[in-house]
């Protein structure tokens, strides 16, 4: 089975009463990107102002291609704390998840994330939410 062309992946944490800074304290590492529930924003490209629905604390992994989720994971969590009862605090308001976008190469793609991998999202309440796009049909 042939390799994704390319994946990019970012772990993300949301939640109403998310405060970016404490969750910069708790793990350890700035974010790439951040917003509190409620804070006007404006679109760096179109300038439009929007409004957060939510707060948002969000760290990318670099993008890889061709395709290399583990790596990445590896990367997203070297970054941040070991400490599990940081990630419960944090799990006691705010969602997290692992969004991971994967770019198909051709009809049949795969990937494989080890158990150490899979242990290490697990115990920190990491949900994985992968994305598959087929270009196929550009």
């Amino acid at each position: 089975m042939a390799r994704f062309e390319s994946s990019q992946a970012a772990l993300r944490i949301f939640g109403d009463s998310l405060l970016p800074e404490e969750v910069t304290r708790l793990l350890g590492c700035a974010p790439t990107a951040s917003e509190r529930k409620g804070e006007r924003i404006a679109g760096p490209k179109t300038g439009t102002v929007r409004v957060a629905r939510t707060g948002l604390w969000r760290l990318r992994a670099t993008e890889q291609a061709p395709e290399d989720l583990p790596g990445q994971i590896d990367e997203l969590l070297g970054r941040l704390t070991s400490d599990m009862s940081a990630w419960a605090k944090i799990r006691e308001t705010c969602r997290i998840d692992l969004f991971v976008g994967l770019f198909m190469s051709s009809g049949n793609n795969g990937l494989s994330i080890s158990p150490a991998q899979l242990l290490a999202l697990g115990e920190r309440g990491i949900e994985l939410d992968l994305d598959v796009y087929d270009h196929s049909e550009d």
